[in-house]
This record gives C-alpha cells, structure tokens and sequence, in this order.
C-alpha cells in the first residue's frame, strides 16, 4: 500500500506561485519510485476532477495538461520519496482541491484510474 501526503497548498494572488508537495506516508508499505504520480485537481463545485500532470517512475519524462504548460512544472526527488508541483502564474481558474495520485506508469494518464491517492490540499487563487 502506498500512502500519499499533499502539503503545501493556500491562498495566493493571480499571477503568483506555490509549489506543492506529494510524499509517501512513514506507514507505507512501498516506495514511491517505483510509481508514476499525478497530479489532478477538482474546481470548487465541480464533480469532475482535471489531470494537471504526471511524471515517470524515473522522473524522466512528464506531461501537462495544455492549460497549464509553461507554468507549471512537475519534478521528483527519488531519494526524498517526494514529488513537487511548481505553480507559477496562478490565475483564478487553477482554484480547487490538488490530489497526487500514484500509478504504474504515466501513459493515457489523463483517462486511465490511478492506484492510490492522496486526501489533496486546497489552493485558492484569489485578489
């Protein structure tokens, strides 16, 4: 089982940044290496999540969806077991709850379910 921890979301202005966090809990059974992560958010009001991202096991390889190419950036930290969503130029539109999600691999990403996922944090993107 792998358990996943979202961190670092809140409340920023349009064009600024946060960067979030996704980390495999101490009471996991595996390691995050050996998953694809994703990144998928859910609008306030909305039933119907959005895939943001997703990075390889290896972290060489990544996809976004258009919206957000050009200001965000996926990465990972294999030996920290962590993966990071840099957000920059944050408009009002990327306001909802980010969930990471773990995966065997990151293809058709944005159709096929995922394995395990997080509880998500809450980004607001707000004057």
């Amino acid at each position: 089982q792998l358990q996943l921890v979202e961190s670092g979301g809140g409340l920023v202005q349009p064009g600024g940044s946060l960067r979030l966090s996704c980390a495999a809990s101490a009471a996991s059974t595996v390691t995050l290496d050996q998953y694809a992560i994703g990144w998928i958010r859910q609008a306030p009001g909305e039933g119907v999540s959005e895939g943001v991202s997703c990075i390889s096991s290896s972290g060489g390889a990544a996809d976004y969806v258009d919206v957000v190419k050009g200001r965000f950036t996926i990465s990972r930290d294999n030996a920290k077991n962590i993966v990071y969503l840099q957000m920059n130029s944050l408009k009002p539109e990327d306001t909802g709850l980010y969930s990471c999600a773990a995966r065997r691999s990151c293809s058709m990403w944005l159709t096929l379910p995922y394995e395990f996922w997080g509880q998500g944090t809450q980004v607001t993107v707000s004057s």
